[in-house]
């Protein structure tokens, strides 16, 4: 492709609301432009690497067995009710009415499409396993679309789902996906970890996520600096706690702490640790109260305390529910008298002789025992894991925390849809059974910007080869007034495009500075560059990107080079 024929609108400033690298440079590297909140064009580089994504994905879906189909977008209401989700998914699904009032959604995601399909043409075990994918626009309406493609609301999404005859069998397929996946992200040349994750709106019984590694990621990860144990922070199981051996409870004791309400302000007034003292959290769990108890320097992980509790909402309770409940301002609530559930972390169990609010306004208790001062209905892991922590795997690991971007997640369904959508087979016998689900997205355009927040410098990206939307760029110096410059640049741009390697010919009449100054913009990975002076010895530049390496090459060594890079970085 000749550069002055195609349609890069490259941008010299960032745009003011572009917020994260990779929005501002798939701005200023003319491979997006904004549509509305969330929505976007993608232009012809943008859209070159997406494809390369895309491929790769159907490549490794193919190759683990998966069969492609593709669903509609736009989805009736009736599925969704069946499923049970048209209320519980909540705003995010853009629900409207057709000419005949019949009730629609943009689809999000596709479980109760494709098991509708199924239960329509399965009959037998003889026709599972079964994994179907598509590649295809999702929409969800996101409060706040943000981040360019990384939380758009219109978004390229892969999702695959498997249908299995038992519970063994859909193990099977979700390993194949598993490994899959890694064979997706490894190919795209991302830095990710497979994490440990909560199974959320989609539901089921585990899942996985695929977590790129970036400063600027929006989620929590966690991982072993000893073994394989790494998980989402919503997920991070949190060591079991031993009791404190032994100690004698002191008598309790009431201290003012007037306008002391915060852990840190009370431990700074009474100079005592934030260790020794107990959080309590007044929540509303389906609109009823209930405290939770957390050492005073963890944090509450509402995912786990959602799903002890067994609600479908959980919120912190509004200032008046506090004084309600326990009869103080907020800041100054304590487990002990109180009349509602109380349930605490495991860590708490094993504490001893520790501080908490007194139910009191301006009042703390000291010496609080659990066993002898109040009520706890449950103990459980209901705390996020903090830097340091041991590893609930192993021995002697240590927990460190990531920031991470989630590009693909893998979910065990078990017989959620199936079973609400009456998608069941005949076995061997005869007899009627449920099937077994899995689930398999992965964020086509979010991998593409994934890969931008771990792959760029001062001068903008830096693409891997594999999904580069060029292998090469071709920079010539004077090539409208240079014959010689010319005809090699030709020659070269022939030769390469005859070997495969995808090339872009800069051809404009531009100053060099600018060619170059646009070829690191846009992350070509390889840059040859051809100039008279350098062609008197027959010789080019050959520039890569990644690691700025520049070498003076014969033409014929520069080609071979080039050709031999693209080649060992597309094996599959």
């Amino acid at each position: 492709m000749r550069y002055s024929q195609y349609f890069i609108p490259t941008l010299k400033e960032t745009p003011s609301d572009a917020e994260v690298i990779s929005h501002q440079l798939m701005l200023r590297a003319g491979m997006i432009r904004k549509v509305a909140a969330g929505i976007y064009d993608y232009l012809p580089l943008g859209l070159r690497s997406i494809r390369k994504v895309e491929n790769i994905v159907r490549e490794e879906m193919n190759r683990a067995g998966a069969i492609e189909i593709l669903m509609p977008m736009v989805t009736p209401a009736e599925l969704w009710q069946e499923s049970g989700r048209w209320d519980f998914y909540g705003k995010e699904l853009l629900r409207f009415r057709d000419r005949k009032d019949g009730e629609f959604c943009l689809g999000p995601t596709h479980e109760e499409v494709v098991t509708d399909i199924v239960r329509r043409e399965v009959r037998s075990y003889r026709q599972l396993p079964l994994n179907l994918y598509q590649i295809q626009t999702k929409f969800r309406d996101e409060i706040r679309p943000r981040f360019g493609l990384m939380r758009g609301r219109e978004f390229i999404m892969k999702d695959a789902y498997s249908f299995d005859v038992d519970s063994s069998a859909a193990d099977i397929s979700y390993d194949k996906m598993y490994q899959a996946y890694r064979r997706i992200f490894e190919r795209c040349g991302l830095r990710f970890r497979a994490v440990e994750a909560d199974t959320g709106s989609i539901g089921g019984t585990s899942s996985h996520e695929f977590m790129v590694l970036a400063e600027s990621g929006e989620d929590a990860i966690v991982s072993c600096n000893c073994c394989d144990y790494a998980a989402n922070v919503e997920k991070a199981e949190a060591r079991i706690s031993e009791v404190t051996a032994h100690v004698e409870p002191r008598p309790l004791e009431k201290v003012a702490t007037p306008g002391k309400k915060s852990i840190e302000e009370v431990s700074a007034f009474l100079d005592v640790p934030s260790s020794i003292m107990v959080k309590t959290l007044v929540l509303l769990a389906d609109d009823e109260p209930v405290v939770a108890l957390l050492r005073g320097d963890h944090d509450l992980n509402e995912i786990k305390l959602k799903n002890l509790l067994g609600c479908e909402t959980l919120e912190m309770a509004p200032d008046e529910i506090v004084l309600k409940v326990t009869g103080a301002q907020p800041g100054f609530a304590g487990p002990v008298g109180l009349a509602v559930k109380i349930v605490a972390d495991l860590v708490v169990r094993g504490m001893r002789n520790f501080v908490t609010g007194a139910n009191e306004t301006d009042m703390h208790l000291k010496n609080v025992n659990l066993e002898r001062d109040c009520a706890v209905k449950a103990f459980a892991d209901i705390r996020n894991v903090s830097q340091g922590d041991p590893c609930p795997r192993c021995e002697g690991g240590a927990m460190e925390l990531w920031r991470g971007i989630e590009v693909g997640h893998v979910f065990k369904l078990g017989t959620k849809y199936s079973q609400a959508l009456k998608a069941t087979y005949l076995d061997a016998d005869g007899k009627e059974q449920i099937i077994f689900m899995g689930c398999y997205g992965i964020g086509v355009g979010r991998s593409v910007a994934s890969c931008i927040e771990q792959n760029h410098d001062e001068n903008g990206i830096i693409f891997p080869i594999p999904i580069a939307p060029f292998h090469c760029i071709i920079s010539t110096v004077n090539y409208a007034k240079e014959e010689e410059v010319r005809k090699a640049s030709d020659a070269i741009y022939e030769q390469l495009l005859s070997a495969g390697v995808e090339v872009l010919l800069d051809d404009r009449d531009e100053r060099p500075g600018i060619k170059f100054k646009d070829a690191d913009l846009i992350g070509i990975p390889l840059r040859i560059v051809v100039g008279a002076k350098n062609l008197v010895e027959g010789k080019v530049e050959l520039k890569h990107r990644a690691t700025g390496e520049m070498e003076l090459l014969l033409v014929a060594e520069a080609v071979e080079k080039v050709k031999a890079a693209v080649a060992e970085a597309l094996k599959k």
